[in-house]
């Protein structure tokens, strides 16, 4: 089946028509196109609205398309965006984010600001997944899902992964060969620190592992990769996506066990420093951070500022330098831990959800931060904001139909975006991380 790609949409498809009998035109969404291609491509998914196909091959393509930089690109499902140059990516995603503002939110952003990363060797954390499988040359294997599949696809490098995790990867590696898999053990994330030479690991358990083999593993791991500064071990929680959110304890509200060292690392960002424990979320591209940081919060001063969704204080210890006081507001109990470690003494932190916070508090602050999950804020949350009514906020966002939806309601409350900033967190994957600044 030929089609001609019209365009990408957010998720890292590309969409086409697919003429049909009845003379309706049916979407297609294919993955690994770039618009004006034409492809062959067969169908392998078919809903009432649209049809999802498996490209086969490229009859016509693309001026942008390029070879990828990782050996794995187009099998492995981590990575969409590798058969285009970097520079094509980000004016991919500014008209994507652009596009998916006016249609939900009808609203037209301002002259958007590109903020660029290093395309490769960015990302701090990185999520690893483990399996026995027969016949293999190892004692068990390592890597990420198939594109589209819960199938583990063994992986011996991931380029857009920092040196020290991918030295880390290959000591996982070496130690294959040589150790069996411990029981239990379904997953490993691998966080290392702004200066990429200091690694947490953690463990991600089934129920009831063997904790005795896991910490003699923990050791051995310990021994040959001399980087590691402390091994933890958390439950397993299932998430869709490998690479894009590396919150953990968040999800599970469950305390670290200890295996090695400590359990926690400390992680700098502009000129501040935090701590952040094992399962505690934190941005996971190492170069940007500290941009996400001047984007949120410059200019910004006055008496009170309120921080939701406060992680472990990305935004909260540098506005505690421009306000008498900052209220900032965590419910998961590790990062809250470590928001507590971090925050100023002229920040109050509350644990808490923000829709519990904002339903309760009466405070007027002159700027509030949010920096919601993909979900967005949803109605309470961006109602309470509203009632808030600060002079202005700052929004950052990694979901561009979210925001555009909180946008249309914090629009109707009389704000206007003053300036928008993509902040490519991401390359080479199709996620859109967007800091808004809005006045009233």
């Amino acid at each position: 089946m030929e089609l001609t790609i019209e365009k990408l949409v957010y998720g890292g498809d590309g969409l086409a028509r697919l003429e049909q009998a009845d003379g309706k035109r049916k979407t297609v969404f294919v993955p690994l196109v770039l618009p004006g291609e034409r492809v062959d491509a067969e169908i392998v998914e078919e809903r009432p609205g649209f049809a999802r196909a498996k490209l086969e091959r490229v009859i016509a393509p693309s001026a942008q398309r390029a070879t990828p930089p990782c050996p794995y690109f187009g099998e492995c499902g981590g990575c969409h965006y590798q058969h285009t140059t970097y520079g094509e990516q980000l004016k991919l995603k500014r008209e994507i984010l652009r596009e998916t503002v006016a249609r939900i939110a009808k609203i037209e952003l301002p002259e958007i600001e590109v903020h660029a990363s290093p395309p490769l060797n960015y990302r701090n954390r990185t999520r690893m997944k483990f399996a026995i499988v027969a016949g293999a040359e190892t004692k068990f294997v390592v890597g990420y899902h198939k594109l589209g599949s819960r199938q583990l696809l063994p992986v011996r490098e991931c380029p857009i992964s920092s040196p020290l995790i991918n030295r880390a990867l290959a000591a996982l590696w070496d130690l294959a060969l040589a150790h069996d898999l411990p029981k239990g053990l379904a997953e490993i994330q691998l966080f290392a620190n702004a200066t990429d030479d200091t690694l947490q690991v953690d463990f991600l358990a089934q129920p009831n592992p063997d904790r005795a083999s896991l910490a003699s593993f923990a050791g051995t791991l310990s021994r040959k990769l001399p980087q590691v500064s402390g091994i933890a071990l958390l439950p397993h929680i299932h998430m869709e996506d490998d690479l894009a959110a590396p919150e953990l304890e968040g999800a599970v509200g469950a305390k670290a066990d200890t295996l090695f060292g400590r359990d926690y690392l400390d992680y700098e960002a502009a000129e501040f420093s935090y701590r952040v424990s094992a399962g505690s979320f934190f941005q996971t591209n190492r170069h940007l951070a500290a941009k996400l940081i001047e984007l949120a919060c410059r200019n910004a001063s006055g008496k009170l500022a309120i921080d939701l969704y406060a992680g472990v204080g990305l935004f909260t210890v540098p506005l505690a330098r421009s306000f008498d006081r900052v209220v900032a507001v965590e419910a998961a109990p590790s990062s809250y831990a470590d928001l507590k470690s971090n925050a100023p003494r002229n920040a109050k932190t509350v644990e808490s959800t923000t829709e519990a916070f904002l339903e309760h508090t009466r405070q007027k602050p002159d700027f509030v931060v949010v920096d919601p999950p993909r979900a967005g804020l949803g109605k309470r949350a961006a109602s309470g904001v509203k009632t808030l009514a600060p002079e202005s906020l700052a929004y950052v966002s990694c979901d561009p139909s979210t925001l555009a939806r909180d946008l249309a309601g914090l629009s109707a409350a009389g704000y206007r975006v003053s300036e928008a900033h993509l902040v490519d967190l991401f390359p080479q994957t199709f996620h859109i991380e967007t800091v808004l600044r809005m006045e009233r």
